[in-house]
């Protein structure tokens, strides 16, 4: 149980984001503060460990971790964050019932004192890592960086473990990035069908500019045809007339062979 709330935040933060990072992974258990009882008919060897992570058993609420019960797996990774109230003597304890009963790897963090105690299993004994900036876990594959402030953890994919709040925010971000990606796409599906409607119109306007030039092409056809016609007509009205003209000067000629003078039969 946590004694404060920087213990209490630690807590929720590593164990909420290994329940996310394992969420499509039937086969492991993820918990916090939960007693884990490693040996049948002794309810008095027990523990209770910030967070626990075991592989190869389903998930599922349980009220304790009854080992006899779950295939006799233990733990294989263990968290705890420690409090002003934790003394040496308390944490070796625990380190050597963790070493007893299994675990592979046990991660101690102090978020008032900034420091992180890795202890990796090597056959029967735990092998604590010294001198480290980064450190990957073998088994969960996140990474723990110890070059900031305070502690930092990356998922596999180098996103950063987040608190509830964080998540909550990141969350808020990404569905508000995605209305903005939602209107931008409904924008441009509307600048689209502008720009269609825009082209259909220019398109009716070609057609309308086409039709009138065709019109005015056969309205000229027309007119030329009209005055080609009013052209020959007139010609043809010119040759009548000299037709008619000649005819009558044939006819005064003749006349006049035969001695009548046209002037005097008037």
């Amino acid at each position: 149980m946590a004694d404060n709330t920087r213990q209490f935040t630690w807590i929720v933060k590593i164990k909420e984001n290994l329940e996310i990072l394992f969420k499509s992974k039937a086969d492991v258990f993820v918990a916090g503060d939960l007693f884990w009882y490693p040996v049948k008919g002794s309810n008095k060897i027990k523990l209770a460990p910030d967070t626990m992570v075991v592989f190869g058993r389903p998930k599922g609420h349980r009220g304790s971790y009854q080992q006899w019960e779950e295939d006799n797996i233990p733990p294989q990774v263990v968290f705890e964050i420690l409090s002003p109230s934790n003394n040496n003597t308390e944490m070796d304890r625990k380190k050597l019932f963790y070493l007893e009963h299994g675990v592979e790897e046990y991660y101690v963090y102090d978020p008032d004192r900034i420091s992180l105690e890795v202890s990796i299993r090597e056959n029967n004994s735990f092998k604590k890592l010294e001198n480290f900036t980064t450190w990957t876990s073998p088994r969960l594959k996140i990474r723990f960086d110890m070059s900031q402030d305070e502690l930092v953890i990356y998922y596999p994919d180098g996103s950063k473990f987040l608190s509830p709040v964080e998540l909550s925010n990141y969350a808020e971000q990404e569905r508000f990035l995605k209305e903005q990606e939602t209107q931008r796409a409904e924008r441009e599906k509307l600048l689209k069908e502008q720009e269609r409607f825009l082209k259909e119109q220019e398109t009716q306007r070609a057609e309308r500019e086409k039709l009138l030039k065709e019109q005015e092409r056969f309205l000229k056809e027309q007119e030329t045809q009209r005055a080609e016609r009013e052209k020959l007509l007139k010609e043809q009205e010119r040759f009548l007339k000299e037709q008619e003209q000649i005819k009558y000067q044939t006819l005064l000629s003749q006349l006049k062979a035969k001695g009548i003078d046209i002037n005097a039969l008037e």
